[in-house]
């Protein structure tokens, strides 16, 4: 068995502590998603009731209960804050990263395990995600757990982790590894290992696991549980699109490019090497890892609602797959072509990237200073990258630069972008001048996107707008006394069919979400 090295895990563990730990606190939960998780859970400690999830005061069959029951118990803790609700799915990408190293260190060797988990901490599309009030990490825990529980031949521990995955997200937390699995074994002509996995005692073991909260829910809610979670929220949004104008093939490419970003312009190399280079007990052992990551791009390329945080699950395999050919690089000490293709994938992104920063400056005046600033220090250190392989060929010192480049990049992002421009993605702000200017008796009709947000920061559910219908048109027919919480987008949409009428007054306007009056 492969040396875990001490000095190694307190590296590992201090920086990813730093990198996903960093800023959870300081920023407003961003809408729509984070608010509902944040909200449900409050409303499952208020009520007392930790089986059905409700938000606004009604049932919600939109997630099983994994997530809010460890956010109520986070909110018990530490109350209703940004930090309790971000607190649990931060603390499940901390046990990933190094569920990750341990795995890969005992699969392949120390050096391969230790970038793996450098490369997984620091990339964009993961430190972003640990730090979400969302379920993904929690997921991305459980589903890591199993396939790499499955390499280790530790299956009674892979099918808890499926059950656990499951009562997290639902059916895909065992669809998804149990695919996954099985597509390996069939490639590499394994499926004989089925027969030793103990199946039937282990299915066994997962329904004891996943089925109970299911079957209390079908128990008190019947099958309007059934067809919502299993009929709507499962196979609807895969045959469906929820948003039409993210139904492209290439929807995920632009995602994985920025996503990977430090590590992207090693992804291609990566790859190649893992094939064309690798040994045979390499390779058998990377296939596994092939196998996942095309598995699930090709599945949510497919899937008709298309969100970013989908692929999230993509992003191990790929860190173990940069990190193996890093330790090979690293053993090797080849002096060949290897370098020119890092040189040049890597410098090719950081000139994107930086560029891009700096452009995006333009469409973020509030943090244009920060973007810009970090622009030029992804070119500095990305030139510092190249700069190195080209002339001095330590490739352990490039590592670090990369690392360095993604731990730069989360700093500013929650330190000084984030910040400034959350009112854009937040409804906190509004949700105080609400408090402070508004007649609690009068009814406020809100915008669905920002209706959560309200509910968790100003503790009044209003009275739901569906953007892009008669919604905003018809709640402003009556005229009566109200309040209307609404995204710029949609009251100019409404603006230019001339239905808004001369009586409603603008009593707050902040970053584009408009606080309006009906007298």
């Amino acid at each position: 068995m492969k040396q875990i090295e001490k000095n190694s895990l307190l590296v590992i563990g201090g920086l990813v502590l730093f990198t996903i730990m960093f800023g959870i606190g300081g920023v407003p939960l961003l809408d729509p998603d984070e608010p509902v998780y944040a909200e449900t859970a409050r409303e499952m400690i208020e009520t007392g009731d930790f089986l059905s999830p409700r938000i606004f005061g009604h049932y919600w069959y939109d997630k099983p209960p994994m997530y809010y029951w460890l956010v109520a118990f986070s909110q018990m803790l530490f109350g209703y804050t940004e930090f309790a609700a971000r607190f649990p799915a931060s603390l499940m990408a901390c046990g990933t990263v190094m569920m990750l190293y341990v795995s890969v260190t005992r699969t392949f060797n120390e050096k391969a395990g230790f970038w793996s988990a450098i490369i997984l901490t620091t990339c964009v599309q993961f430190f972003y995600m640990g730090k979400a009030a969302v379920t993904d990490t929690t997921l991305l825990f459980f589903m890591t757990g199993a396939v790499l529980a499955f390499s280790h031949k530790r299956y009674w521990l892979m099918y808890a982790c499926m059950a656990l995955a499951t009562v997290t997200k639902g059916p895909i937390g065992i669809v998804f590894p149990g695919t996954i699995i099985f597509l390996y074994l069939l490639i590499t002509g394994q499926l004989r290992e089925i027969l030793r996995m103990h199946v039937v005692r282990g299915l066994l073991l997962y329904f004891l696991i996943a089925s109970p909260w299911y079957y209390a829910m079908y128990t008190v809610h019947g099958m309007d549980f059934i067809n919502t979670f299993l009929g709507f929220h499962n196979v609807t949004r895969f045959t469906t699109p929820e948003h039409a104008n993210r139904v492209t093939f290439w929807y995920y490419f632009p995602v994985v490019i920025l996503g990977m970003f430090p590590w992207t312009g090693m992804l291609v190399q990566a790859v190649r090497a893992s094939i064309s280079e690798s040994r045979i007990d390499d390779m058998r052992q990377l296939l596994l890892f092939h196998v996942w990551w095309v598995f699930v791009f090709i599945f949510f390329t497919i899937c008709q609602t298309k969100l970013v945080s989908y692929i999230l699950p993509m992003f191990p395999p790929l860190a173990v797959i940069i990190g193996w050919n890093i330790s090979r690089m690293i053993a090797k000490m080849r002096h060949n072509t290897t370098f020119y293709s890092w040189i040049g994938g890597s410098g090719f992104i950081f000139l994107l990237l930086g560029i891009g920063w700096m452009v995006g400056s333009q469409y973020l005046p509030e943090a244009a200073f920060s973007l810009i600033m970090l622009g030029v220090m992804t070119l500095i250190l990305g030139a510092a990258v190249c700069f190195t392989l080209w002339y001095y060929r330590d490739i352990q010192m490039a590592a670090w630069l990369h690392a360095l480049i993604g731990v730069v990049t989360m700093c500013v992002a929650f330190a000084f972008v984030l910040p400034v421009i959350a009112d854009r993605f937040s409804v906190k702000t509004m949700s105080s001048v609400y408090e402070e200017q508004c007649d609690k008796d009068v009814p406020i009709y809100v915008d669905k996107f920002l209706r959560p947000g309200f509910m968790y920061y100003s503790r009044t559910a209003g009275i739901e707008m569906i953007p892009q219908t008669g919604a905003l048109p018809e709640a402003l027919r009556n005229g009566q006394h109200k309040y209307i919480l609404v995204r710029g987008l949609e009251y100019r949409r409404v603006q230019k069919t001339k239905q808004i009428p001369t009586d409603v007054e603008t009593i707050k306007e902040i970053s584009d979400i408009y606080l309006l009056e009906q007298k």
